[in-house]
């Protein structure tokens, strides 16, 4: 009877056992299918009738209360599994000192089992803890096996989510993301290590350690910036180039702040160390030009072999400011320019990594910028892997005053980008984080982020006290045992190395660093040139000789323009329906081309289709700048019936031509302008533009050009060739979309206004080498056709600023002949008076000089009160460098003319205070300067279109009054 009994038992069990492998097949297949929340379970099928009817209804009537029970407690073992999927990470033991919590908060998910009673949360006990639960496929804790006790899943999940590392990633929408994440971190036994990857490590320790120890023997007193504390960065770095340069990688590009460069530079990127350690002698002189930086703002390039995959790899780390994130566009930029020279169009070949710290990280709004960059198609760099120097308090700040999020990583999951928080005193966890994040950004593409949580053994720097502000911090650092020390003792425990052996890969350390030391000695002067960060092989020179301080003629012959101008007054695709508008603007267009006359946009577009020509690539970014913010570009084309069918002319004009790239970018200026700067910075035979959607939107980007595009070159000794174009104007619009504020441009231009420059040959020509970038307001679409051809035809780069007006791009007498476009002519740094004032100059009363704009505002007042010959309009062009030989010639021509300066910004802005020293230099001083403009004004413009005008007019009559300024004088 017992036997019979036990055997019905078995078979009810087996039963019941198909049936509830059923029923879960169909819960999770419901599950995953994204059934909605209580929906995916059923009830399981009846059970076989094999057995007799009535022992299987009276067991039945018996079991019903444990399948249900059974089920709740495997949906509540999966709800478990999750839990430490999503909030694992809120556990793990991240911060090496043991006092802080690396998320801010001290208290335990109550969804985490800590401790057995909290398996009440789930409507399990201590009782369940031995029984067998199946696994979910949302799981790899089971390894090779499908069903585990309570006890080993938890023990298992506490391995993969609660030790040193804690994985962020279930935010993610995308299924196979997560699977592969959860299999690289949930599989028994994944992170293991072999002997010879343990001696790396150790060795790589090694390097980074005692560098930072030789630098503080040797200057104790001098600021650099140390590692200590977070000294596995070195071989955190390491582990990534070399998983990505197995995968292929054979460029990477990196940013990061001071903390640890030194020590990056030389272990990483691998500069000589003699480099490093002369940039410590306070009486070196500087042999080239510019002012130089401090050694701990300089960057490199370098090609080297990676020992551990056998190739090639070249390493550039991008020179940044102390303005806190500001390299990662300018990074982005270049590593996308690098990708798209080299036809990289998946980033297979060149990555960046970037390097943060963790208050820059949580606190710079550039940083959310350049996310949002990640994945636009003209701007994604395909993924980057980004390093997170977590040291758990700013520079005396701390987190609780410096975030409101959780983590400072918390940015990156705008972007989806998997966060690894990890101790930074467990080195083989780091390592083997690094390896999943660089396989990671090799397998997807996308944006990764490690979190080493560690600490800042000293100051903010090392002249700094630390104990001032965060006292009990600091106490617990003066005693934590160095990662060093605490990885040689694990070694030499498991037998891995002895104790020999590890002194004397210190000694053999020192003794390169000390070497290294001798010779910096002979080092008597500074070649900031080895620090460059972009080098352009072969572009100063011609030949082998250093090429002429010469510009050829920017003009071009008919054939092209008229070329050019059809193109870009036609739909170069067949079946292509553009908008009725439109269609009116390109016949427009073509009538101007009939005619022989360019407008401003008709102007812009032969330059462009010009260079394209001539294999320069041309990028032009910026919000809106597809179709241009006042309608009158129009480069790209949309086809009205087909949605995202669009056409891009300037790409059909010649059978060879370069690529021209025109991208609307994010609603960003500070991140994109970054970005567009990083372009450049890859190549000089490129033409590369950004546009602001108004002019005075660029105060938004304002760091990227006081720390980046104004002093590069003096501080870097770095050429750049960018283009800034700034709509600017005074037409009514209010303050905000008048001004371009080229008072703060003229501001930080490097010629000196009290000095008569030498007049030699090719003097314009010299006078933008010696310069730190190019200012230019054109009145005519001619000149501005030249400027952007002379930009690209000059034998160096500087950047260029140009203010570019609104009004003028419809204005009816802006328009410019292709016969100021031939072969032979050239930009006009400034536009002499041509009619009836210039005839007869010894009679001309006063001579009006301007800029822009306001010039035909100033003639058609001037015809209007019919003085053409009695007042000269001189139009300067090129603002900065100053053209003091062209307008020299100006005031001898006119000997008995007053010299008015004549604006239509207010007198404490524009260009006044810039010209007017000049001016008087030119003409040593021999007259007064005076002044026709709006008066001081704290805002740009007025609001109010009535003071608009009233204030125009009185700009006019100051202008044309002759009697004006006789009081004051």
């Amino acid at each position: 009877m017992f036997l019979l009994s036990s055997l019905l038992e078995q078979e009810v069990l087996l039963g019941l056992q198909t049936v509830l492998d059923r029923s879960w097949d169909i819960f999770f297949r419901n599950a995953n299918a994204g059934a909605a929340p209580g929906t995916a379970y059923q009830s399981p099928p009846p059970l076989s009738t094999s057995l007799s009817t009535l022992s299987q209804a009276q067991f039945l009537v018996q079991a019903q209360p444990n399948v249900d029970k059974l089920v709740e407690d495997h949906l509540a073992v999966q709800s478990l599994i999750r839990a430490y999927q999503i909030r694992g990470h809120h556990v793990a033991q991240l911060d090496p000192l043991g006092i802080l919590d690396a998320d801010l908060d001290s208290s335990l998910p109550a969804d985490i089992v800590t401790s057995t009673d909290k398996l009440g949360f789930y409507g399990l006990d201590e009782s369940d803890l031995d029984k067998v639960f199946h696994l979910p496929t949302t799981t790899f804790i089971g390894g090779n096996e499908s069903a585990l006790p309570l006890r080993e899943i938890i023990r298992r999940l506490e391995m993969a989510y609660c030790q040193h590392i804690g994985v962020e990633f279930m935010f993610i929408n995308d299924l196979e993301q997560c699977q592969w994440i959860r299999q690289k971190f949930e599989t028994p036994g994944i992170m293991q290590f072999t002997n010879e990857e343990k001696r790396t490590l150790l060795a790589r320790l090694v390097r980074s350690t005692r560098f930072e120890e030789f630098l503080h023997r040797k200057w104790s007193s001098e600021k650099r910036f140390g590692l200590e504390g977070c000294e596995v960065l070195i071989p955190a770095l390491k582990t990534i180039i070399d998983k990505s340069s197995e995968k292929g990688v054979d460029y990477v590009i990196m940013g990061m702040p001071h903390r640890g460069r030194l020590n990056v530079l030389a272990n990483v990127i691998r500069k000589e160390l003699e480099q490093i350690f002369c940039q410590f002698d306070s009486k070196l002189e500087a042999a080239d030009e510019g002012s130089g930086d401090v050694k701990y703002h300089l960057g490199m390039y370098h090609r080297r072999i990676n020992r551990v995959t056998d190739r090639n790899i070249t390493l550039s780390l991008v020179a940044n400011p102390s303005h806190l994130e500001a390299a990662d566009p300018v990074v982005q930029g270049k590593t996308k320019a690098e990708q798209f020279y080299c036809g990289d169009t998946e980033g297979k070949k060149v990555m960046s990594i970037l390097l943060h710290g963790d208050a820059a990280f949580a606190g710079q709004g550039i940083v959310y910028e350049t996310f949002h960059l990640s994945d636009l198609p003209s701007y994604t760099t395909h993924g980057t892997v980004h390093v997170v120097v977590n040291n758990q308090i700013g520079f005396t700040t701390d987190p609780r005053m410096a975030r409101s999020s959780p983590y400072p990583t918390d940015v990156a999951r705008v972007v989806n980008a998997p966060i690894f928080h990890v101790n930074a005193d467990d080195p083989e966890a780091v390592v083997y984080v690094c390896n999943v994040a660089a396989e990671w950004r090799s397998t997807f593409h996308k944006d990764v982020v490690v979190d080493l949580v560690c600490y800042r053994r000293n100051g903010h720097n090392e002249m700094d006290e630390p104990m001032f502000t965060q006292p009990l911090m600091y106490k617990q650092i003066r005693k934590q045992k160095p990662v060093l020390q605490k990885y040689a003792e694990l070694l030499i425990s498991q037998g891995v190395v002895n104790q020999l052996e590890y002194e004397e890969e210190i000694a053999k350390y020192d003794k390169i660093c000390e070497e290294a030391h001798a010779r910096s000695k002979d080092e008597k002067i500074l070649h900031i040139k080895h620090w460059l960060d972009s080098p352009w092989p072969g572009f100063f020179t011609l030949d082998g000789q250093p090429r002429s301080m010469t510009c050829p003629s920017t003009g071009l012959n008919e054939e092209d323009l008229t070329h050019i101008g059809q193109v870009a007054s036609s739909v170069p695709v067949e079946d292509f329906t553009i908008h009725g508008g439109l269609s009116r603007i390109l016949k427009t267009r073509g009538e101007m081309v009939k005619n022989r006359t360019v407008d401003w946009a008709l102007a812009e577009y032969m330059a462009f289709g010009s260079l394209l020509k001539e294999g320069i690539h041309i990028r032009l970014s910026g919000q809106d700048v597809e179709r241009g913010t006042f309608s009158h570009r129009h480069h790209v084309l949309h086809d009205q019936n087909v949605d995202k069918r669009i056409c891009i002319p300037m790409n059909h004009l010649w059978p060879n031509q370069a690529p021209y790239t025109v991208c609307n970018s994010s609603l960003s200026e500070y991140g994109v302008l970054g970005f567009e700067l990083g372009f450049a910075m890859a190549s000089p035979n490129a033409l590369v533009l950004w546009e602001a959607q108004f002019g005075d939107f660029h105060n938004t980007a304002q760091c990227i050009i006081d720390q980046f595009i104004c002093p590069g070159q003096a501080k870097w000794v770095r050429q750049n060739g960018i283009v800034l174009l700034l709509p600017h104007g005074m037409e009514g619009m209010g303050p905000e979309h008048s001004s371009a504020r080229p008072e703060r441009f003229l501001q930080m231009c490097n010629d000196d206004p009290d000095v008569f420059p030498k007049l030699l040959d090719d003097f314009d020509v010299r006078q933008l080498y010696e310069c730190n970038w190019i200012v230019v307001n054109c009145s005519t679409p001619a000149n501005f056709f030249h400027v952007l051809r002379r930009q690209i035809l000059l034998p160096f780069r500087k950047p260029l600023i140009i203010f570019t007006p609104k009004s003028l791009l419809r204005h009816p007498e802006a328009r410019s002949s292709f016969d100021d476009m031939l072969p032979g002519t050239h930009f006009l740094r400034v536009i002499p008076d041509s009619g009836p004032a210039a005839q007869n100059p010894e009679q001309v009363k006063r001579v009006l000089f301007c800029t822009g704009k306001v010039y035909y505002d100033l003639t058609r007042e001037r015809k209007a009160r019919q003085m053409e010959a009695d007042v000269a309009i001189t139009r300067v062009e090129q603002l900065s460098p100053f053209p003091f030989d062209l307008l020299q010639k100006e005031a001898q021509k006119y000997p008995a003319a007053e010299l008015v300066w004549c604006q239509e910004e207010h007198k404490n802005q524009g260009y006044y205070d810039y010209v007017k020293p000049r001016l008087r230099t030119t003409i040593n001083r021999a007259k007064p300067v005076w002044y026709a403009g709006r008066e001081p004004a704290a805002a740009p413009a007025t609001g109010n279109k009535k003071t608009h005008l009233t204030e125009l007019q009185r700009l006019l009559d100051t202008a044309f009054n002759l009697d004006a300024f006789k009081d004051l004088a």
